[in-house]
């Protein structure tokens, strides 16, 4: 007796909505020449975890979210509610991160699962916004790095020249050369290897946990209750302006789910790296809110290194300094996982025929994307040293926001297509839960300044150009039935 053979990509109807199926998508992650190295366990995933959470969202753009500017309200002592805002919406998104990773632990993240679920389409505009989040948080990240970076210098007794830490303009800048170099840097440890990358985020890791416990811990007997009054100078619209922009300090969890492939046990061990570091960095997100506004009047908060100045404006000079160096590290673990994030999701695209093969290429010692990680690596370390970034984290929140939006309403698409599908980790409460992370999504989206949505649908006109001349064409999907069908099919 003869039996069909398994199940493919479908792509009967509109090439837009064909979809790639969990088999496939598992099988081409499993073939010889893109084969990734299967080293991380749950404790590097949770280190990865914290390390892309923590790190530029708390250290810096909390300042601007307490205080205000000239586009949105500040939250005041308010951005603790915020951050449980922020928090809340995160974890309804990873309750879907989590049960789509356990089910197809390969590269690419929403990307990914947007493809097996809500057609090519989609997943193309997933992905092309992942590179959007990734690639402008990474510039971001990068210029943070140079700035805190600087002020340790300028604390030791040495000022690096002006020309050399600001990008082209008028000032007289011509690189930020520090930006630039720690992204190099970077580059090289990720062409090493996964498992050394996250040997050393988890080292940065518990530096700067142990800085911000010591933030906690110092800053806690200084703290005047009467700072808290008003709570919510501007009312529940500074609360939601603050939680659409500290959503960047969450994003890094769903950069997890962007290393299934290199996970030794990605059914047990993702969901765990997923929700072991949004647990403890919501924790420790909404302690250093109250603390530091109980430090000081909301209005009088610096905005460039809040935590820091937070300590040196009530007398902790020396304090502030341990605050900068950790800063610095916990910066530098933004980056880290960023970039990997960056990297899987070029390589997972490219592998499906949507991007050029080159970037699907492995290198033969390390078993790591190493032509998607030079073009990142050079590319973000060009933008970091010559763009001045004003408004990234917007950028990356509205990116970012979309992907988990699609994620949520892919969850419900694959519980009724493929209803009996093995789920290793199975979401509670369907479909309440994935309904709600699409309206908390949607909701922070509201918030963000109108300009990022004009640059949103912008980068998104593009990448609808390039699929068309491109990807619609050299899509495997698109090449793959003609062959597949001529297959004999297997006995029983």
């Amino acid at each position: 007796m003869d039996v069909a053979p398994p199940e493919r990509g479908h792509c009967v109807g509109n090439p837009l909505f064909r979809t790639k199926s969990i088999e496939r998508i598992l099988a081409d992650s499993d073939a010889p020449e893109h084969r990734l190295k299967r080293t991380l366990t749950a404790w590097d995933l949770t280190g990865l975890g914290i390390g892309a959470i923590i790190g530029t969202g708390i250290f810096v753009l909390i300042g601007t979210a307490i205080v205000g500017d000239a586009h949105r309200p500040g939250a005041g002592p308010g951005i603790m509610l915020s951050f449980i805002l922020s928090g809340i919406t995160c974890a309804l998104a990873a309750l879907c991160y989590a049960e789509f990773a356990a089910m197809i632990p390969v590269a690419g993240s929403a990307y990914t699962y947007s493809y097996a679920t809500l057609g090519e389409f989609l997943a193309w505009l997933t992905g092309w916004n992942l590179i959007l989040e990734y690639g402008v948080a990474c510039v971001a990240v990068a210029i943070g790095w140079s700035g805190y970076f600087n002020n340790i210098l300028k604390l030791c007794g040495l000022e690096l020249p002006y020309w050399a830490t600001h990008p082209p303009g008028a000032d007289g800048g011509i690189a930020n050369i520090p930006a630039a170099i720690i992204v190099l840097l970077v580059t090289c440890i990720l062409i090493v290897g996964v498992k050394e990358s996250a040997r050393a985020t988890c080292g940065i890791v518990l530096i700067k946990l142990a800085v911000i416990a010591f933030f906690i811990a110092v800053g806690t007997s200084s703290v005047d209750t009467a700072n808290w009054s008003p709570f919510m100078p501007f009312g529940f619209a500074g609360v939601g302006a603050a939680a659409a922009i500290v959503f960047f300090a969450y994003i890094g969890f769903d950069a997890v789910s962007t290393t299934a492939e290199e996970a030794k046990n990605p059914q047990r061990d993702l969901p765990i790296g997923i929700f072991a570091s949004l647990a403890i960095c919501t924790v420790l997100y909404i302690s250093v809110a109250a603390i530091l506004t109980g430090l000081v009047p909301y209005s009088q908060i610096d905005v460039h290194a809040p935590v820091a100045e937070g300590l040196r404006m009530v007398g902790f000079k020396w304090g502030a300094a341990i605050v900068a160096t950790g800063a610095v590290a916990g910066i530098t673990s933004v980056l880290v996982v960023m970039m990997l994030g960056q990297i899987r999701v070029f390589f997972a695209m490219s592998r499906d025929g949507l991007l050029g093969p080159w970037l699907s290429g492995v290198h033969p010692k390390f078993r790591t994307p190493h032509h998607a990680t030079y073009l990142t690596g050079v590319a973000v370390a060009i933008m970091a040293a010559l763009i001045p970034i004003g408004e990234a984290a917007d950028m990356t929140n509205i990116g970012t926001l979309f992907a988990f939006v699609l994620v949520c309403i892919g969850i419900m698409v694959l519980r009724y297509t493929k209803p009996n599908h093995p789920r290793p980790f199975r979401m509670p409460f369907m479909p309440v839960v994935p309904i709600l992370g699409v309206l908390a999504c949607l909701g922070l989206m509201y918030f963000l300044p109108w300009m990022t949505w004009i640059r949103f649908f912008v980068w998104t006109i593009i990448g609808i150009l390039v699929y068309a001349m491109y990807g619609m064409r050299h899509s495997k999907l698109a090449t793959r039935p003609s062959t597949e069908q001529a297959e004999t099919p297997r006995p029983a």
